[in-house]
């Protein structure tokens, strides 16, 4: 299983020849599109609602099998709505012994219910620009402690090239914030089951 990163929340995995694209939003915030017609798009927030060229696309909750992986999309309140409300989808993919958590823009307030749902986590994914705009270290570390993973891959920072609609913050600032030193900053992330710590670990993941 192979992991990119191309800026905001937009991630790609590689599994069995299968791409799996998240949060492509690129185009919107002044970038390029990555996604192509024979991948798999989850989105966990909000999203250009024009055709995409992809093969299927995800980005309610529920349960779904796709190319030996399965996915699960959980419910959760965004980090700017009202309290109550769950227009956020987070999402786990699983294939083969790993598992991946796509946390999105949510409010850091994690349910059992919710953790129930999620299970085991493997590597987070989690955005930590913050202003007000999503996960600050703050919630970062709530969230971390609530879900437990073995890996963190911080997204959604500051990134000359795109236009976010509030000024995120500088991924030095943040892990600073967090107290926590990167293992090692990788320009693909190569994961095979049981290569993993126990003690949780943070990789900063190079922008493709």
């Amino acid at each position: 299983m192979d992991i990119q990163f191309y800026g905001a929340n937009c991630l790609v995995v590689t599994y069995k020849g299968t791409r799996f694209v998240i949060d492509d939003n690129l185009a919107v915030l002044g970038g390029k599109s990555i996604l192509k017609a024979d991948d798999i798009a989850l989105f966990t927030g909000e999203h250009a609602k024009a055709k995409l060229p992809a093969r299927l696309m995800f980005d309610h909750p529920g349960e779904y099998e796709v190319s030996d992986v399965s996915l699960v999309g959980v419910a959760a309140q965004a980090h700017i709505d009202e309290p109550g409300t769950k227009k956020a989808t987070m999402f786990k993919l699983a294939a083969g012994d790993l598992s991946l958590l796509f946390v999105g823009h949510i409010f850091p307030n994690i349910t059992d219910a919710q953790l129930e749902m999620i299970g085991r986590v493997d590597v987070m994914f989690v955005p930590v620009g913050g202003n007000g705009y999503t996960l600050d270290a703050v919630g970062v570390l709530k969230v971390i402690k609530e879900v437990e993973p073995k890996l963190i891959v911080p997204t959604h920072y500051a990134d000359k090239s795109l236009d976010f609609p509030m000024p995120q913050q500088d991924l030095a600032h943040v892990l600073k914030e967090l107290s926590m030193e990167p293992k090692e900053t990788v320009s693909k992330l190569k994961l095979k089951a049981g290569e993993l710590g126990e003690v949780t670990q943070l990789v900063v993941l190079e922008k493709s």
